[in-house]
């Protein structure tokens, strides 16, 4: 530890915010210093007028910059500049959403036993905060960030760590056949809304992490979200190696031996980060098993401080806490001794371990030599507390990580859940906001965990309701056409598929949606076991559908690649071109304009390996039905009034599971779902339907916010507050 003049000049690292929003200043006119200001600030993102503001400076440059407000800025023209300056509502807008993140900066932190020097550290592999810092797959790190985010909205004195990816994660390109291609575009930090932290001397932070039996040296860049700051650290340094350097370049790196040395990198660095920082962590959230080394990093910082072995590990233990995302293997990779070895060199007698002793915390059955050590367990074990992340996962979670507690029946295995939950601010259109702003009550959205909030949703005329998702629906078309003549051109594909795409895809039909990961678990094919009676389904006039579609599968994925490809058979089906569309390289902003625009969100997992989802949800908050399995977080959202259910009871031969989910969704999409959204009344409004989505509203709303997730964990996992003070919430 430095001294603690340095400690605190460190602790403060905002200094060099400021010194990027002068900089980024300079180069602007003069009254756009204050959109310089918001620009290093994620806040914006989730604020009222804030995507608008940028959008006005010039809307073309914004898209095509990933709307990136930093190189927006930047590349702008003169003219542009000087128009947007000289535009005095526009100033006052920025001026307004500027006020807001300066008030929301100076609210007091929530009260409890963290605090900006004792904070959460919220530690994870991907973080999707905003769609123009792509260091993020999918689920995993839409999670974090929305966490990130409502932690910032309810004070909690959080810091995030996690890695800077210089070339993110994959783009992809689905070639004619529907198989993916992927390509990398390089990340340049000093061009999104980012700053590296600086000692006193101005030099870069910096911090060693023994790694391949080297030090290996890392900076870290600090990015705004609200008032919470996320630390990313990196590896890219002319001090390490060319191959030392790539561990922090790709997400999810194909490389196993990468992999590992990125797990190692964010589980050890974070904790030397933070130290460095002059941070003591009151919690240590280890969101998934990829930084399940810092606890055992926290141990040696006290054993090396003089204490001993056992109290060390009790102490780091009692600080951590842990949440298991997924209970498919792939999630939960396994590795072998040499490749231990050879990426955590002296980790283990660091902490006063033999190399046995520690690989037997990665290990269901220590005893058993030749079983690979996998983070998870060493997760649940250096941890005082572990969740799944819905009410059937954790049922699932317990059964799975049983043998871990071999003298407890399954139901006392000590992993508990805390349900998944989504930023309203953030997933919520700006036409839904305002018309629950009218209707809901004065800063109704700070209340979005309190049922009572929601029920005023009742009372809303269902011409009102109607109106908005035929709003969002038809800007959904006009994006879908936009997106699929300009794919089907780019793939070579005939005159007559791109003309389907110009002419097709209704503004008055049924929007079906289904976007996820494509992995093989989420049944994509589902979609398809049928194709004749899909295609009929979608093309029939009285009640036609349309089918929009997006996800990505992981390079090394051949089946989910495959399970893609499946999908294209349509285009030779009749009229089908017209009704299905798949959107490339889904990322935040495809998936805000599908969870605003769709009438139907679908998902079909093979029970029960879905843990949570969350796209679902943010349907929801758009006045979106859900037809999903019984699996995941809709078992605890369903009650037969707010969407439709497929059983989520698993069979043994999983083709006949396949067949016997495809007939209860064809079946529910025939018989329940096409005739309620066009049952309509004298005045042209599906009441049924409408009905149905208030429903929905009303009850998923509140229970699926990030609101009442965060809540959740700061009583029940972090244990930040008194009894007293979480019974007041």
């Amino acid at each position: 530890m430095t001294d603690t003049a340095a400690v605190t000049a460190l602790l403060d690292s905002r200094a060099e915010i400021v010194r990027a929003q002068d900089e980024l200043a300079s180069r602007l006119p003069a009254p756009m210093a204050i959109v310089a200001r918001i620009a290093y600030n994620y806040r914006w993102s989730w604020t009222p007028g804030g995507n608008e503001l940028f959008a006005a400076v010039d809307e073309l440059r914004w898209e095509r910059s990933n709307r990136n407000p930093v190189r927006l800025l930047l590349e702008a023209t003169s003219v542009s500049l000087e128009r947007a300056a000289a535009d005095e509502r526009l100033m006052r807008q920025a001026a307004a959403i500027l006020a807001v993140i300066e008030a929301d900066n100076a609210r007091p932190a929530m009260p409890g036993r963290a605090s900006a020097r004792q904070p959460v550290a919220f530690l994870c592999a991907e973080f999707a905060v905003h769609t123009s810092l792509p260091i993020y797959a999918g689920g995993l790190g839409v999670l974090a960030g929305d966490i990130l985010k409502e932690a910032s909205d309810l004070a909690v004195p959080m810091v995030g760590v996690g890695l800077l990816y210089r070339q993110g994660y994959f783009l992809q390109r689905m070639d004619r056949t529907g198989y993916q291609h992927e390509y990398w575009i390089p990340l340049d930090p000093e061009r999104v809304p980012a700053v590296l932290v600086r000692n006193n001397d101005g030099t870069p932070l910096t911090v060693t992490v023994p790694l391949r039996g080297r030090e290996l040296m890392v900076q870290v860049w600090r990015v705004q979200v609200g008032r919470v700051p996320l630390f990313l650290l990196d590896a890219d340094l002319r001090e390490n190696s060319r191959t030392d350097r790539w561990i922090t370049a790709r997400l999810y790196e194909s490389d196993r031996s990468i992999r590992l040395a990125q797990y190692a990198l964010l589980g050890i660095g974070s904790m030397r980060v933070l130290d460095a920082m002059g941070m003591t962590p009151s919690v240590v959230h280890l969101n998934e098993g990829h930084a399940a080394l810092a606890p055992l990093e926290l141990a040696r910082m006290d054993m090396a401080g003089g204490g001993d072995r056992d109290t060390a590990l009790a102490a780091a233990r009692e600080r951590t806490i842990f949440t298991t995302h997924t209970p498919v293997g792939a999630g939960n990779e396994g590795y072998d001794i040499a490749e231990v070895a050879d990426v955590m060199g002296d980790l283990p007698a660091e902490v006063g371990m033999d190399f046995d002793s520690f690989l037997q915390l990665g290990r269901t059955r220590p005893e058993d030599p030749h079983e690979p050590f996998v983070m998870t367990p060493l997760g649940i074990r250096m941890s005082r507390a572990a969740n799944g992340v819905s009410r059937r996962h954790g049922e699932v979670a317990r059964q799975m990580w049983q043998p871990l507690f071999p003298d407890r029946p399954v139901d006392t295995v000590p992993i508990g859940h805390v349900t998944n939950g989504v930023h309203v601010p953030t997933w919520m259109a700006p036409a839904t906001r305002e018309l629950l702003d009218r209707h809901l009550g004065d800063e109704w959205i700070t209340r979005a965990s309190d049922p009572q909030t929601w029920a005023a949703v009742a009372s809303i005329p269902d011409a009102e309701v109607w109106e908005l998702r035929s709003q969002l629906r038809a800007g959904f078309v006009e994006y879908v056409r936009d997106r699929s003549v300009a794919t089907r051109l780019a793939r070579s594909e005939p005159r007559e598929m791109v003309a389907a795409a110009e002419r097709g895809f209704s503004p008055d039909s049924l929007t079906i949606g289904f976007a996820r990961r494509l992995a093989t678990y989420k049944r994509l094919y589902m979609l398809t076991l049928e194709p004749e009676r899909m295609a009929n389904l979608l093309t029939d006039g009285a009640r036609s559908m349309q089918l929009i579609l997006a996800g990505k599968a992981h390079p090394d994925d051949e089946e989910g690649k495959r399970s893609a490809q499946g999908l294209f058979t349509f285009k030779q089906l009749h009229n089908a071109p017209e009704h299905v569309a798949f959107l490339d390289n889904y990322d935040l902003t495809i998936a805000s304009h599908l969870v605003a625009g769709c009438d139907l969100w679908v998902n079909l997992p093979r029970a029960p390996l879905e843990a949570s989802g969350t796209s679902g949800m943010k349907s929801v908050l758009n006045g979106g039905l859900n037809l999903s399995v019984l699996d995941g977080w809709w078992a605890e959202a369903f009650d037969g009034t707010n969407g439709w259910g497929i059983p989520g009871d698993s069979v043994y031969d999983p083709s006949v599971q396949d067949r016997r989910d495809a007939a209860a969704f064809y079946d529910l999409l025939e018989h329940e779902v096409a005739p309620l959204f066009y049952d309509r009344g004298e005045d042209g409004i599906p009441h049924g339907w409408v009905q149905r989505v208030k429903r929905s509203l009303m009850t998923n709303g509140p229970l699926f916010s990030a609101t009442r997730m965060v809540e959740d964990y700061i009583d029940d996992a972090y244990l930040l507050r008194s009894l007293s003070q979480a019974g007041a919430r």
